[in-house]
């Protein structure tokens, strides 16, 4: 998987690399010709056009000029426009490109005609606001009305937090090694992202990582012809409050399509008694939450793989009362929505709670900030941080949802989902969400893997639902109705494998938006 790097992170493995043998300019010259690769091969057809490239004083300039000196040898028409002197050795790689011929243009003269033009203006460590010139300079390089290549990441975005600074944007950005955190927080100014391996040693095991497709397509259990229902997870969820039938009814038909052997659905009883008609794959339970759990619901509960608590419960006074005495019973338990919210100011209950049982808490990021107020401020800029201390916290397993999602749980090295669309920002995707999970939560899977791996399936089967019913009219069903295509596709990638492409290690498209 791909490591998620903030800029010291990226800094020190660059280092890490040096004191290794693989010098600093050793790197620059991978990277500038691995970028140099990915742009040949995917605006072939403009390179005759010609390319304009933007360099900055630092090391990200230097990539740059690499860039320019590849392409200058592979009779492409480059040009240069450089903002100032720079860093050593920047201007080395800059002298060893006009030794070979690659031709500099003045930042504010006339500039050639051209097809594309590359952003090496400022690197993975730049902060703030980009200096008045090379905001002229990136301000012309917008203006030509070409796509746009960003090296390491759009000039005015700051890799570490994901803040925007002016008008920026990319349509393919390539970077080295792994995602900056940036990257992920600012993805509609990234464009597509294509990670490329530049020669760095070992990413660090403290460093989040992405899940990948392959990654996901592993950990989920394999079927074989002897399996029952009673071997395929026994999922009971509970919810569907006057009014809320309908995220309790996504919740299961999430389940059952992600594989539960047997899906119970515990609800009032005029819910039931529509489930009963809508469902009939479901077993019911008739529950008020306003009483106490009866002895069958607490025996049901004992006998489940997992518990899933939220969707559609309602607020009403004794919801967490209600909640405790249930997970008390259960192996393993997923609370979601309206489950979290009964125990604002009571964090304390729920590291009780995760004490005995593997638990995983589900929260948006509304639900996050009543849990969590103190974090709140945190998640906006690092959720990783943010989502590690609340696991540290409670003791449970913490997916905080967003973009991207974050899966903590303390001791553990943290997941990062980036897959998905907008078309998930609808009434329903979190209790699909909480079906998959608490589906491979009882199918046997530790909590931080079965976090993950919900989350990575709602996110690539939106993806494939979007290409359908197109990002803006999806629906959570439409989500669930695609995780056949999204199993199919999977079954190929787990026993075939992924496809290499060096230097490519992975190439993320930007999330469809219409």
């Amino acid at each position: 998987m791909i490591p998620v790097l903030t800029p010291e992170q990226s800094d020190s493995w660059d280092h890490r690399a040096a004191g290794a043998g693989i010098e600093l300019a050793t790197l620059m010259e991978s990277a500038g010709r691995a970028a140099a690769f990915v742009v040949a091969n995917r605006y072939a057809h403009l390179l005759r056009s010609g390319v304009l490239v933007a360099a900055g004083p630092g090391n990200n300039g230097g990539d740059g000029w690499v860039i320019a000196r590849a392409l200058h040898r592979s009779a492409v028409p480059v040009w240069v426009a450089s903002a100032g002197a720079g860093s050593e050795l920047r201007e080395r790689m800059a002298m060893l490109a006009r030794a070979e011929g690659v031709r500099d243009v003045a930042a504010d003269g006339p500039w050639p005609t051209v097809g594309l033009a590359v952003d090496a203006l400022m690197g993975t460590g730049a902060v703030g606001a980009p200096r008045p010139d090379m905001a002229a300079l990136l301000g012309r390089i917008h203006d030509l009305g070409t796509p746009v290549v960003a090296i390491d990441g759009p000039t005015g975005v700051d890799l570490l937090t994901g803040i925007v600074h002016g008008v920026t944007r990319a349509d393919l950005t390539v970077t080295f090694g792994g995602f900056r955190r940036g990257h992920l927080l600012a993805r509609d100014e990234m464009g597509d992202l294509t990670v490329v391996d530049i020669g760095h040693p070992p990413p660090d095991p403290s460093w989040p990582l992405v899940v990948s497709d392959f990654q996901a397509a592993g950990w989920i259990p394999r079927l074989h012809a002897r399996d029952h229902k009673g071997n395929r997870g026994r999922v009971v969820i509970v919810g569907g409050a006057a009014g809320m039938s309908g995220a309790l009814r996504l919740a299961a038909r999430a389940a059952f399509a992600a594989g539960a052997g047997l899906v119970h659905a515990v609800a009032p009883s005029d819910t039931v008694a529509a489930l009963v008609q809508a469902e009939p794959d479901l077993q019911t339970l008739a529950q008020g939450f306003d009483q106490p759990p009866s002895a069958a619901l607490l025996e049901l509960v004992a006998q489940a793989d997992t518990v899933v608590i939220g969707p559609g419960l309602g607020r009403d006074a004794g919801r967490r009362a209600f909640i405790t005495a249930l997970i008390e019973r259960a192996k393993t338990a997923v609370l979601d929505a309206d489950a979290l919210v009964a125990f604002g100011g009571a964090v304390d209950a729920l590291a009780a709670l995760a004490a005995g049982r593997p638990l995983v808490l589900t929260p948006h990021p509304g639900e996050f900030r009543t849990l969590f107020p103190a974090l709140a401020s945190t998640r906006e800029l690092d959720p990783w941080a943010a989502a590690s201390a609340a696991a540290q916290e409670t003791g449970a397993t913490i997916l905080l949802k967003g973009v991207p999602s974050v899966i903590a749980s303390a001791g553990r090295q943290l997941l990062t989902v980036v897959a998905g669309n907008p078309g998930l920002a609808t009434g329903g995707s979190g209790d699909v969400l909480s079906g998959l999970v608490g589906t491979h939560l009882a199918g046997g899977l530790d909590a931080e893997i079965a976090g993950a791996l919900g989350a990575q399936i709602l996110g690539r089967a939106a993806d494939l639902a979007a290409r359908r019913h197109t990002a803006r009219s999806l629906r959570p069903m439409d989500v669930v109705h695609a995780l056949p295509d999204l199993w199919r596709e999977w079954e190929v990638l787990h026993t075939a494998g992924a496809a290499a492409r060096p230097p490519i290690l992975v190439e993320l498209p930007q999330p469809r938006t219409s």
